[in-house]
């Protein structure tokens, strides 16, 4: 009958990302097996103990020699581990690698089309008509400056006189000599 509602959904995991995720459900499970193992090893331990207190020492040899042998798998499993996570450490730091070369990527194309926009003929002519704008300002200010007379020059500086001159008007200054000091009431308190 096929799909009934139209094509099949794509998935939206991309295929790093869900070896990423393998490696980490991995190592989960070399982390459960590990537990696993070690509680066993406890188990075993205790067995070979009670049997070597029944007298049964070859059962207790063997079982002792199985034990060895899991702790070292136990080992190699954590060998494992140790290279699964480095694999997934070595996966996250290269994809920030990627992450900051595609930022590198975008601000270079941002530099390159500002650069299309502002080409170094464009800076230079922008830079002239600035110091075009500045030199003729600076000549329209020298002739507002160089417009007064002489008469004009008095005048500004007679009334800079005037204002100088007039009288201010400032209190009258005692004409009796000041009392040494004042006792204030709270200066007994203080002293008290």
């Amino acid at each position: 009958m096929g799909n009934l509602f139209g094509r099949k959904k794509q998935s939206r995991v991309t295929e790093p990302a869900l070896s990423w995720q393998q490696l980490k459900q991995q190592r989960d499970k070399l982390r459960q097996y590990q537990k696993r193992v070690a509680q066993q090893l406890e188990r075993e331990r205790a067995l070979a103990r009670q049997l070597l207190r029944d007298g049964r020492k070859e059962r207790a040899k063997l079982l002792l020699r199985k034990k060895r042998y899991q702790e070292q798998l136990l080992d190699r499993t954590e060998n494992q581990i140790s290279s699964l996570e480095a694999m997934v450490q070595s996966i996250e730091f290269t994809q920030i690698e990627m992450k900051v070369m595609e930022g590198l990527q975008l601000g270079n194309e941002c530099v390159n089309k500002m650069h299309q926009v502002m080409s170094i003929e464009e800076v230079e002519r922008i830079l002239d008509e600035t110091q075009e704008a500045v030199e003729y300002q600076r000549q329209i200010d020298e002739l507002l400056a160089g417009s007064f007379t002489q008469e004009d020059e008095d005048a500004i500086l007679e009334e800079l006189s005037a204002i100088t001159q007039e009288h201010i008007e400032l209190p009258e200054v005692p004409a009796e000599p000041l009392p040494e000091k004042i006792p204030e009431p709270w200066d007994e308190l203080v002293a008290k």
